[in-house]
């Protein structure tokens, strides 16, 4: 691994044992993400130096990598004390942990050599964390990704395409559906609450397993709240008691709009006790409080 210069930086970007800010560290042009999205990412948010659940992160980063025979550069634990180490550099009190590997650099050419080094990229910023009373707005539309949805690749066009979607329409989130199963959205997963139990889609290849749904689901069964992984339709997250967003930087994002009409609001303290138990973990772990009003 490269000795890094310390230097506080306002922000900072790696790659392949260079550092620096984002303007000054360059990509070889044959690294294969720039053809092909050849690889998988990872991102965190991390509060006085400590990204969230990094160990979690770093389990579905190797994961993932493993899915298409892509060979990270770095044992586990050399990659965490690494990431541990940029974020200590970095300018401010919580901020945007980012990692990538794509399979390595090569002429451009569809097939590849599968004993290729795999090349680390990892950005880092300061950003704020919106408190977990947050509320937010959604529209819905088709579903039409591939289907490696459960992988966190880089090829991200339609995401790209969902997530301005709801930009134009001045909105949180896009959420995703096929043929009337809701799956996730462009960047986050979504669960319901409905007679006082939590339901969400199951793990499968139409969704990423996201950490934070995985640690909101392991609120419910601290606080004896039922949980059921079962696919759910447009027309019950329409008509649901609560609809909850969730990712890694909005970690249970209350929904109160649905394609312009009401949704949820019916089931407030159930919601507000899986709130309070997040974050309560996240300021556990980090130090930092997400509470809001709570």
């Amino acid at each position: 691994m490269a000795v890094l210069r310390r230097l506080p930086m306002e922000n900072l970007a790696y790659y392949d044992g260079e550092i620096g800010t984002v303007d000054q560290v360059k990509v070889p042009f044959l690294d294969r993400a720039h053809f092909f999205g050849d690889g998988v990412y990872e991102a965190t948010m991390a509060a006085h130096g400590k990204p969230f659940l990094l160990e979690e992160h770093l389990d579905r980063f190797y994961s993932s990598a493993t899915s298409f025979s892509i060979r990270i550069p770095f044992e586990k634990e050399q990659l965490r004390t690494l990431l541990l180490d940029l974020t200590s550099r970095v300018d401010g009190e919580t901020h945007f942990v980012y990692w990538q590997v794509s399979r390595g650099v090569s002429m451009r050419n569809h097939v590849f050599d599968p004993d290729m080094k795999g090349k680390l990229w990892v950005l880092i910023r300061p950003q704020a964390i919106d408190p977990i009373t947050d509320e937010g707005t959604v529209i819905s539309t088709a579903d039409k990704r591939f289907e490696y949805g459960n992988v966190k690749t880089l090829n991200l066009l339609p995401a790209v395409l969902y997530s301005q979607m709801a930009q134009d329409a001045h909105v949180s989130e896009t959420v995703l559906h096929r043929d009337g199963i809701v799956t996730e959205c462009a960047h986050s997963n979504i669960s319901i609450l409905k007679d006082g139990v939590f339901r969400s889609h199951p793990n499968d290849e139409h969704i990423l397993r996201g950490i934070a749904k995985t640690h909101l689901i392991l609120a419910c069964y601290k606080l004896g709240i039922p949980v059921i992984e079962r696919a759910f339709t447009l027309d019950e997250l329409a008509h649901a008691d609560e609809v909850i967003v969730s990712s890694s930087s909005k970690f249970a994002l209350r929904i109160r709009e649905l394609n312009a009409a009401p949704v949820g609001g019916h089931d407030e303290a159930t919601l507000r006790r899986i709130q309070r138990a997040v974050a309560d973990e996240f300021e556990a772990y980090t130090g930092y409080s997400v509470a809001g009003t709570l």
